[in-house]
């Protein structure tokens, strides 16, 4: 990649409210308005978020449709290219992400484990290796058509937990 555009990229995923967006649109097509609303945003700000994630190339313009009162919509729709995007902030903006989406979750539908580990290196790998796998398979699933929508994030992280030798 380019400087050019490896600093469009990472301008463009540096926003929570961006990566919230990709994740409304990984699925269904949605239009600039129906984005301000589910978020909570107003539209001219929803546009300046939009118009940069459709020039960094996570999100593509779909065919024009009328919406309901004959104005011309344009809905959008991501592309999958965040998913391997290099993020040199991604653990803040990650971390912000999550915590707006499951700051408006039903608590009691939230499944949350947390496990503390002591791993050799060869087993930090094998289940990173896993981990990886999982996300990588069901990311290429179709989606339901009946399905229920969900986010599942995961982190392992070094632990500040000294061994006491």
């Amino acid at each position: 990649m380019d400087d050019d555009t490896v600093q469009t990229t990472a301008r463009a995923l540096s926003s929570p409210l961006r990566l919230r967006i990709l994740r409304l649109c990984r699925f269904d097509a949605r239009t600039n308005k129906q984005l301000a609303e589910l978020l909570g945003v107003n539209p001219g700000t929803m546009l300046h978020h939009v118009r940069t994630l459709v020039d960094a190339g996570f999100l593509e313009a779909q065919p024009a449709r009328a919406g309901a009162k004959g104005a011309r919509e344009v809905p959008y729709l991501a592309t999958g290219r965040s998913w391997n995007a290099p993020m040199d902030e991604a653990v803040p903006v990650m971390m912000e992400t999550v915590r707006q989406q499951v700051a408006l979750a039903d608590p009691g539908r939230v499944q949350l484990a947390w496990l503390g580990l002591r791993l050799s290196a060869e087993h930090q790998a094998a289940l990173s290796e896993e981990i990886v796998a999982l996300f990588d398979r069901y990311k290429d699933l179709p989606p339901d058509p009946d399905g229920e929508a969900y986010s599942l994030t995961m982190i392992l992280h070094p632990d500040l937990n000294p061994r006491q030798d």
